[in-house]
């Protein structure tokens, strides 16, 4: 059996896909920083949203005014985001994984998804991320905010879900050496099962050239 976590992520996403959209669809931390988005981005902006679900609200409201690609581990879930949101690119694929052009993105929005990548592939892929954004481009993102080495927690929603990631000043160091200007952080409690989990929200612009480093582990 394949429990990597990558195939963990795809298949518990798969497998929950009514109960995560009705769970999430009105979070009010996910809302606020989508209006968030909405107001800073310049109308036809090109926006790439990183672990898009199933499209709902995030892809379908950006796409309304915005050029929007999403990509996303779970054919379910991608399945539902090209009927929820229709005007939306959608791409199955592993975001660690993606090759884009240098600059080509006005933003690159990833709500609740890096948490499921093995955080010794963060300091990499944030660094891909800086790359692919315009200079002064927009990155807002969900990151954990205590540290998680990497575990299965074998009843998320009623399914195995992967998590991996570091504290929240870890993050924001992190975010910075990938070449980015932060423009606010803040440490949120959702409810989650019934009990308290903190998530770490970031908000920044694409600044300097990122600098050579060696991952964080």
């Amino acid at each position: 059996m394949d429990r990597s976590p990558g195939r963990v992520v795809a298949e518990g996403y798969d497998r929950v896909a009514d109960r995560y959209l009705a769970w999430t669809i009105d979070g009010p931390t996910r809302l606020a920083y989508l209006d968030r988005v909405m107001e800073l981005l310049p109308e036809g902006s090109h926006v790439l949203e990183l672990g898009c679900g199933a499209g709902e609200p995030v892809a379908r409201r950006l796409s309304e005014r915005h050029r929007v690609t999403g990509v996303d581990l779970s054919p379910e879930q991608i399945a539902r985001a090209r009927v929820n949101a229709p005007d939306a690119e959608f791409l199955i694929g592993d975001m660690t994984q993606l090759v884009l052009e240098p600059r080509s993105l006005d933003a690159v929005i990833a709500f609740y998804s890096i948490i499921h990548v093995p955080r010794t592939m963060h300091t990499e892929l944030l660094a891909k991320i800086a790359s692919w954004l315009r200079p002064d481009g927009l990155f807002v993102a969900t990151m954990g905010a205590v540290a998680s080495p990497g575990t299965i927690q074998e009843d998320w929603l009623g399914v195995p879900m992967y998590f991996s990631h570091f504290d929240a000043p870890a993050n924001r160091a992190m975010v910075q050496r990938a070449g980015f200007v932060l423009e606010s952080t803040e440490v949120v409690e959702d409810e989650e099962d019934g009990r308290s989990v903190p998530f770490q929200w970031i908000v920044a612009r694409r600044g300097f050239e990122p600098e050579m480093m060696e991952p964080i582990r």
